[in-house]
């Protein structure tokens, strides 16, 4: 038995000596060479990228699992979607245990790099950007992990997004650091997931910087447990360019982190500084809905331990003048409005200086607000999620 087991043992070190490179150029052909090497993939299959320019006329996609796509560096391999006629994104992957890394996609119809349904996606040190600039005819998301498991983003820079730079929905287990988002309407955002460590990031000249939001009618529900800590989240002033409908098209101008009807969110060790409407915005969501089992406002959340600047100066809301000039020019590090549960406790621990309680009766009524500031707010007993753990071979990416 001993020695079958070694026998095995054996086979499956020697397994990957039957992996094989895939090499790619750039060049007229491109795009069917890129498209037949990712569908000729097999487990273990590296897809390399030369450096160079790839001009592409469609979306590309993988459903192979275990490949690894790698480029020359994300300023040396471009994929450029600038004349794309087809397909909702750059490159679409519906396979598990997959790495991208090292290129950059550039100017794509739809989301930049989309992965749906995956286990273990990893993308690390991308680029991906809308060359024009800010513009709500952009693609929404730049790197898009959705309904996945074992998520990675790591080193990865998005310009451009009419929606989120990095976006990760309806996913679990998830670490997204050491990313630079900036010219998005939101930075990066955690949506309707759960057990999600964000750190390490700079998110800056965006509308809003880190979001966590819950949203209702979703085949994912009840996002909870993220931390969101030693992030950057500074100057993020750009105006608002969502298409109009997209529920971040609310999103004030200037505000620094924004937690919506989401659960046991921690803040803390993060810079927080030059965000005109809030530090730390805490709110319910607006809409209708008939989810019977959604709850539409922010609960167990901490703040604490954050340095946090010049904040709150001019509020990008209606009434958010002259809420800043009753409390003294600057509205203070948190806002929250205050709206109470239904039903049930409402825990809040949030002790990085004075809050202010909009004290609503209903999420959005600003014409209703009986305002109070406090030096802290605590109240009950939240404990921290604990850090989020990859498998080991995504682990052994981060080193």
């Amino acid at each position: 038995m001993r020695s079958l087991a070694l026998a095995l043992c054996a086979f499956a070190l020697a397994a990957p000596a039957y992996a094989k490179t895939l090499a790619v150029a750039p060049g007229p052909d491109a795009q069917e060479a890129l498209q037949l090497a990712l569908l000729d993939a097999k487990p273990g299959d590296v897809v390399e990228l030369a450096a160079g320019r790839f001009e592409l006329t469609d979306g590309l996609s993988l459903d192979v699992d275990d490949v690894t796509i790698q480029g020359a560096g994300p300023d040396a391999t471009i994929l450029s979607f600038d004349g794309q006629q087809g397909g909702a994104e750059g490159l679409l992957i519906t396979s598990d245990r997959v790495t991208v890394r090292d290129f950059a996609v550039e100017n794509s119809k739809g989301d930049g790099v989309k992965s749906k349904d995956a286990d273990q996606i990893s993308m690390i040190n991308l680029r991906v950007e809308w060359t024009g600039g800010p513009k709500t005819t952009n693609g929404a998301y730049g790197v898009y992990p959705v309904g996945s498991t074992n998520v990675l983003i790591d080193g990865v820079t998005v310009r451009g997004a009419s929606d989120a730079g990095v976006y990760v929905g309806q996913s679990k287990n998830i670490i997204v650091r050491n990313s630079r988002a900036e010219f998005n309407v939101a930075g990066i955002e955690i949506e309707n997931s759960s057990n999600a460590d964000v750190y390490g990031n700079t998110v800056t000249r965006n509308t809003g910087g880190i979001l966590v939001f819950d949203l209702p009618n979703l085949p994912v529900m009840d996002g909870h447990s993220t931390r969101v800590f030693n992030n950057k989240i500074i100057n993020n002033d750009t105006p608002n360019f969502a298409p109009a409908g997209n529920i971040v098209a609310s999103v004030p101008v200037g505000a620094g982190v924004m937690i919506m009807a989401n659960r046991n969110v921690h803040v803390f060790g993060n810079d927080i500084d030059g965000n005109q409407t809030a530090a730390v915005l805490l709110v319910g969501y607006t809409q209708a809905f008939d989810d019977p089992t959604y709850n539409p406002i922010p609960r167990e959340v901490v703040v604490r331990d954050n340095r946090i600047g010049r904040n709150g100066w001019a509020p990008a809301f209606p009434g958010g003048a002259q809420l800043a000039a009753a409390v003294g020019g600057n509205l203070p590090p948190v806002l929250w409005d205050g709206v109470a549960p239904a039903s049930g406790p409402q825990a809040m621990r949030l002790t990085d200086g004075p809050v202010l309680n909009l004290n609503l009766p209903k999420a959005g009524a600003l014409d209703q607000a009986n305002p109070s500031v406090t030096p802290t707010l605590e109240r009950g007993d939240i404990s921290e999620p604990p850090p989020v753990v990859l498998p080991e071979a995504q682990a052994a990416l981060m080193l």
